[in-house]
């Protein structure tokens, strides 16, 4: 039974911007033998259906909090017309069985209570998540007006005290107000100018010191910091778009003061609207003020294709219903509406009023500043922000001025250029030089069936298929055919037969279509001496000059490297001895087939090593097409240690390979550093189902043979683990796995000794254009969309996290929610996105994308979702945060999780392991306290860090130059006089106090004087 715990926040973002932030929170681990972490099998995904909650309280994405009986009675609030407004339910974040289906999530029983019925009647605020016919937020207009007609939002105070209040914009809009308050109604309000600014998530002392804060999600809580002291009113809306709505229109009221109604009535007229009238004008070629019903759609769905036209339709005939309007005409003003409403995406808008200081549109420097504190772009100047202006701005005037709008803005980041997958990894960028045995090989199990193992075909496909997708080892089961040709197929099964001349013509002529890097064949041989001859005819003739048939050096220790083996092809298979002088001799058989056929007739449990072992008789000049490959069974490790040779191969079978990953995981990693192993699936697996390859790459198994011709998570994983190297099939191994005085433990549970651990803050921030699962049998287009993010790896990293559902919508869900995976090994961790159907019958599935940790690019990215075979789902995508920080970092001291300080107590250190060997056990024994003060140096300069983060009012994922970004405009008095400067002539940049400021500026300087200190003492 897996463990739940409640979901995290992600995302870095600067407190004058609604972005994600930083929670602390648990994550699902995997039962034995699900997902990343089991045995042998390897099934579906972690633990889905089978989670049991171990904390209750607020859901991450419903932003509910609740508040005890008593307070709700003490302090009851009201609406703007003295209606009572009853406390939000609230619900656990962990996900039901699948067979409970309720209508929500649970609720924590011991804080919240039933609220059904007063959420029925609670006032309705505006939305855009859940459902589709609600209107968005596409301006600063819409902001404006929704805080004037008010929200119910959750005021925090410390001591765990919640209140209920009903806020509200004044429509002079120069107050913010609340309701009930036991103050004067003159006192229950704060001035707009005395307002400092507005910090999104959980980014203050009160919010880090208020005892159920684990419980309100990141996404939902902002603070309004006022007056001289910096005060802070925390409060917590019922969703995150609420929560975005406030803080984008506090923040736009703080920006132009009085001037607010004049900025928003000049908004009306903007370059967007100006360029969506163009696009009406051209249509309307006769200038009759309006075009056709068809036309506007037609016009609409190519500047956004992912829209539905029947959507489209709906929304048009809605508007004409609504004005009482007869006919199909389209007016100009009717053209731009629905295209605001329709193309407008509100995640996208509140982020580009993050950076563009609250204007329609992003300039030059707005685009670097978000180029590089939010994606990480490095070395970014306005050349290159004025480039991607002109490709993807589509109005002539902002192209013309260098301004972004937002349809451009959107156009850029649905771009590869902001998909998460580094395009550096789109080609081979690894060191190709290391020894064979240092990499993972892309690898086929029985690549000639193209169904199950038993009754399938066989196909030349199934190897043209591999190739194509970077296979590097193809099997090849050869037995004695008619006319004295060789055939393929599994022996002992009904599988057909294809010719192995057809074969070797197919692999000469795409062995080096997807890579150049070598080729092995596994060739399981059966064949008669007469046939094996044809066999060798046929490859020497086809194949030429590609095969590697070099002798290997007995004084090398190591395997050649890839790039030495470029574009030739080795064979696997059994060899003579150098001593055999005939030219035919006896070797052992290795018949997978006579396996299977023995399990297909056997009811009892399945025994690795019940099977008798043949022989067979191999012909010389087969023989010698065997080089650095030869085939040998595995005896046990220590054997190996002193005998194999490094050119030598063992097969194993999954269960047996298992039992090892199990009972000697050090000894199969340190054995995998110098030999090529090889993993073939359980001969039970008759229907060709496919065990999880991240179970042997673990032990550093380099051949890990798939079917190919099943799709699944494991070939996901398959697929996307390969990718991170130009998909050349070859994929460099962590360290760790390679050096030879390291020592790892494939079934770790902890951290790694001598790797630094990594935290990933994802945030699912919505969904595009979900097509419904192929398989469903439901009625209709409507889903009922949800995530699920897992990470798959070392059993340490094991974790899976799920959204809410979002109901009735797949073509625009928000989810806004945020969680957070520690990482110990990095280099074989992979990201899975799962997108289900709530509402189905027959299929859950919608479409996933699986991808290295090592290949995730940071900020905001859309993840381009494909379909359970592999292919490209059209226009259907997630927009997500990333941020990858590298300690654990903000939080309290008193409390325990992912975010959590680290005093020297409780710091790990790493350790030497001791080899019993006296003269080298003591040489290393004096490299203990040295790597002790490296550990601590580091640690006290994160720490410094944190607390520098926490005083500018960001989350542990901000980066330095966010926290910068977020301080410099508390550096100026109210008639712009600098408070605090900033020395650059110094190594290290300096902050100088100009006169008398306030105490918080002082910590401030205080805190960045220390981290200053730490970082340099650290770095010298």
């Amino acid at each position: 039974m897996a463990e739940c715990g409640r979901g995290g926040a992600a995302g870095g973002a600067l407190p004058t911007s609604p972005g994600p932030a930083l929670g602390s929170k648990g994550a699902l681990k995997p039962a034995a033998g699900e997902g990343g972490g089991g045995g042998g099998g390897g099934g579906g995904r972690l633990g889905h259906g089978r989670a049991r909650c171990d904390s209750g309280g607020v859901s991450n994405g419903d932003c509910s909090l609740g508040v005890s009986g008593d307070e709700a009675r003490a302090s009851p609030a009201r609406g703007p017309r003295g209606a009572a407004l009853a406390p939000a339910p609230g619900a656990a974040a962990c996900p039901l069985p699948r067979e409970s289906k309720p209508g929500g999530l649970p609720r924590r029983s011991s804080i919240i209570k039933d609220g059904t019925k007063q959420k029925r009647e609670r006032k309705k605020t505006v939305s855009f998540s859940s459902m589709p016919t609600e209107k968005k937020i596409s301006s600063a207009s819409d902001c404006i007006n929704s805080m004037v007609e008010g929200s119910e939002l959750k005021k925090v105070r410390s001591n765990s005290r919640i209140y209920h209040r009903y806020f509200l914009l004044d429509a002079d809009m120069q107050s913010l107000r609340w309701e009930p308050s036991k103050k004067d109604s003159e006192k229950a309000k704060i001035d707009i100018k005395s307002i400092k600014e507005v910090r999104t998530g959980k980014n203050t002392d009160i919010f880090r010191s208020n005892g159920i804060s684990d419980q309100i999600s990141e996404d939902c809580a902002f603070s309004v910091i006022y007056g001289e002291n910096y005060e802070s009113l925390d409060l917590v809306a019922n969703s995150a778009d609420v929560a975005n709505i406030w803080v984008t229109g506090l923040r736009y009221l703080i920006s132009y003061g009085k001037h607010t109604l004049d900025m928003l009535e000049s908004s009306q007229d903007n370059m967007r609207t100006s360029w969506v009238s163009q696009m009406f004008s051209e249509i309307d070629v006769d200038n009759l003020g309006h075009i056709t019903l068809c036309n506007a759609v037609q016009c609409i769905r190519d500047l956004n294709p992912g829209l539905k036209t029947s959507k489209i339709e709906l929304k048009f005939k809605e508007l004409h219903k609504s004005k009482d309007k007869a006919g199909t005409e389209v007016t100009k003003e009717e053209f731009v509406e629905v295209f605001h409403e329709l193309c407008t995406r509100p995640e996208i808008y509140f982020l580009l009023v993050q950076f563009s200081s609250n204007k329609e549109f992003l300039d030059t420097k707005d685009l670097m500043m978000f180029l590089e504190a939010e994606q990480g772009v490095a070395h970014i100047n306005e050349e290159i922000s004025l480039e991607i202006i002109n490709k993807y701005e589509p109005s002539k005037e902002g192209q013309e001025k260098g301004w972004l709008s937002i349809d451009g803005f959107t156009k850029y980041l649905m771009s590869p250029d902001c998909y998460i997958f580094d395009p550096e990894h789109k080609k081979v960028c690894q060191d190709m030089k290391q020894p064979l045995s240092h990499y993972f090989i892309n690898s086929s199990h029985n690549t000639y069936l193209i169904e199950d193992q038993f009754r399938g075909p066989s196909d030349i496909t199934g190897y043209i298929r591999a190739l194509k997708m970077g296979c590097r080892s193809v099997e090849l089961d050869v037995w004695d055919g008619p006319d004295n040709e060789p055939v393929i197929y599994t022996g002992h099964t009904m599988t057909s037969q294809i010719v192995f001349r057809s074969v070797i013509d197919i692999i000469n002529k795409y062995a080096f279509f997807a890579s150049e890097y070598p080729l092995i064949l596994c060739l399981e041989n059966h064949c008669s001496i007469k046939q094996q001859k044809v066999m060798v005819q046929h490859m020497k003739k086809i194949l030429g000059d590609k095969l590697y048939t070099t002798l290997p050096n007995v004084e090398e220790s190591y395997l050649p490297s890839p790039d030495v083996l470029k574009g030739r092809i080795l064979i696997k298979a059994k060899k003579l001895s150098s001593n055999c002088s005939g030219v035919e001799g006896d070797v052992t058989d290795e018949d997978e087939g006579a396996e299977m056929s023995q399990r297909m007739g056997k009811e009892n449990v399945e025994q690795p090593n019940n099977v008798p072992v043949k022989r067979f008789q191999l012909c010389k000049e087969l023989s010698e097409l065997v080089s650095i490959c030869k085939s040998v069974q595995f005896k046990e490790f220590q054997v190996s240690f002193q005998v194999q040779k490094y050119w030598e191969v063992c097969s194993f079978n999954e269960v047996l390979a298992s039992k090892y990953a199990n009972e000697n995981p050090g000894d199969f990693v340190n054995y995998n550093k110098r030999f090529l192993a090889r993993v073939f699936p359980s001969p039970m697996r008759i229907d060709s189902s496919n065990m999880n390859p991240q179970d042997f790459w673990k032990c550093g198994c380099q051949i890990v043979a798939m079917n190919f011709q099943t799709p699944g998570l494991m070939m996901d994983l398959n697929i996307g683990w390969f990718r991170q190297n130009g998909n050349c099939g070859y994929v460099l191994r962590p360290a760790i796995m390679r050096e030879e005085v390291s020592f790892f433990s494939a079934n770790t549970k902890d951290s790694v000794p001598g790797v630094s651990p990594q935290l990933l803050h994802i945030k699912i921030i919505s969904g595009q254009n979900f097509p419904k699962p192929k398989g469903s049998g439901a009625k209709g287009d409507v889903v009922d969309p949800y995530v699920y993010v897992e990470i798959h790896g070392i059993p340490a990293d094991c974790a899976e996290q799920r959204t809410k559902t979002v109901h009735q919508n797949g073509d625009a869900p928000i989810f806004d929610e945020s969680f957070e995976f520690q990482i110990n090994l990095p280099e074989l961790a992979m990201v899975r996105f799962v997108v289900l159907d709530d509402d189905y019958i027959g299929d859950e599935f919608i479409g996933q994308y699986t991808i290295p940790f090592e290949c995730l690019q940071t900020g905001y990215r859309h993840v381009p979702l494909q379909s359970l075979t592999g292919e490209v789902l059209a226009h259907a995508s997630l927009f997500v945060h990333v941020a990858i920080t590298n300690r654990r970092g903000g939080g309290k001291p008193h409390k325990r999780g992912l975010s959590v300080r680290k005093g020297k107590k409780s710091r790990e250190y790493a350790s030497l392991r001791t080899l019993w060997i006296k003269t080298v056990d003591e040489v290393f024994k004096n490299a203990q306290p040295p790597i002790r003060d490296a550990t601590d140096l580091r640690e006290n300069m994160q720490n410094a860090v944190v607390s520098f983060k926490e005083l500018c009012g960001l989350s542990s994922v901000a980066n330095l130059m966010q926290c910068m970004l977020a301080v410099s405009p508390r550096f100026l008095g109210p008639d712009n006089t600098p408070l605090v400067v900033l020395n650059l002539s110094e190594q290290y940049p300096t902050m100088e106090l100009q006169g008398i400021v306030p105490e918080v500026l002082k910590k401030i300087v205080t805190t960045y004087d220390m981290l200053m200190s730490s970082r340099s003492f650290w770095i010298h």
